[in-house]
């Protein structure tokens, strides 16, 4: 696996079969598998990715993986920005961001990039932003995801105005020297540093 993205050839038939879960995922054994691909080939395969993962989608064919991939990371780096900015809105408020998270989380703002990949350090352990930003799905990662999802999209007519806002933003962490980041990292961009 490289990126999020594995191919699968089986007697010379291939499957696209990204994954969803991260290295945390991958750790625990719960990644998210969206197989694009022949039926037969894919349900020949599940087992095996079931040893690496809890999940097994079988999304149609080839290249349909990649499609499913494409629009998870979309929401992901655009639910990501929301609750950075939210967090940072909330803590310059002066909010205590444990008791904001806690909150959000119980209500309508919950998202995964609020319950359990936290932006904010300190507020929950062993997640990249309570190390620095170190490790997790970099930045220029999810700036390539968003840019494909931009190509994408443009292919099909399917207007994607957060998404083209999500890539910039991204692309402007790039430019900042945050390629060696977390994609979390956006909540110290937005909180500024003196």
């Amino acid at each position: 696996m490289k990126n999020g993205s594995q191919t699968i050839c089986l007697k010379n038939q291939f499957l696209d079969a990204p994954v969803s879960g991260g290295v945390t995922g991958a750790e625990a054994g719960t990644l998210t598998f969206m197989v694009g691909g022949e039926d037969g080939d894919a349900e020949e395969v599940k087992p095996i990715l079931l040893k690496m993962g809890k999940n097994v989608f079988k999304c149609g064919g080839t290249g349909t993986g990649q499609i499913a991939k494409l629009c998870n990371n979309l929401i992901l780096a655009i639910t990501m920005i929301g609750t950075c900015e939210s967090l940072n809105m909330g803590v310059k408020l002066g909010m205590d961001p444990k008791l904001l998270t806690n909150i959000i989380n119980v209500s309508t703002g919950r998202s995964w990039s609020s319950d359990t990949y936290n932006p904010v350090p300190g507020v929950m352990p062993n997640v990249p932003s309570s190390n620095h930003y170190k490790g997790g799905f970099g930045v220029p990662l999810i700036a390539k995801d968003l840019a494909l999802a931009e190509s994408a999209a443009l292919s099909v007519g399917a207007p994607l105005p957060l998404g083209a806002i999500s890539h910039q933003l991204y692309r402007t962490l790039i430019a900042n020297g945050f390629s060696d980041k977390d994609f979390a990292v956006v909540y110290e961009f937005l909180k500024g540093q003196k």
